[in-house]
């Protein structure tokens, strides 16, 4: 088996989550900024057998577009095209950030950690990836 990679996609920042080799558990990689996840991608894809990657798709409750949504949807076209040997799926991503936040007031994590935005985005993805984990 090969790794699964999952992108909380964001406008600033992307949080990257990955899976074990067995794909049995997710853990959170690295947050890069967006100008450099594809240079990260083809970079870890070269080093790590990849089996596919997943990207969150913002979506408000009632399914609407958010103002991340488009530039979601490129990344993922990007990513298509960037990767065209690997399978790039999207995954409901609503408020996923919130959730991670919300998490790491549940695991005990001092409020000065919460408010680090890297830490949220890793939470987020790897949230993200255990969810996509369970459904599939």
């Amino acid at each position: 088996m090969a790794r699964i990679i999952c992108i909380d996609y964001g406008l600033k920042r992307c949080g990257i989550a990955v899976t074990d080799m067995l794909q049995i558990i997710a853990t959170g990689l690295k947050t890069v900024p967006e100008k450099e996840l594809l240079p990260f991608l083809k970079s870890y894809v070269q080093q790590e057998e990849v089996e596919k990657i997943v990207i969150g798709l913002p979506k408000n409750l009632d399914n609407t577009n958010t103002h991340a949504t488009l530039p979601a949807q490129k990344a993922y076209e990007s990513l298509r095209k960037a990767f065209p040997q690997i399978p790039v799926e999207q995954i409901d991503e609503q408020y996923s950030s919130k959730r991670a936040v919300s998490a790491m007031h549940d695991m005990g994590m001092k409020k000065s950690q919460r408010r680090v935005k890297e830490n949220v985005d890793l939470i987020a993805a790897t949230m993200l990836l255990q969810e996509y984990m369970g459904i599939r």
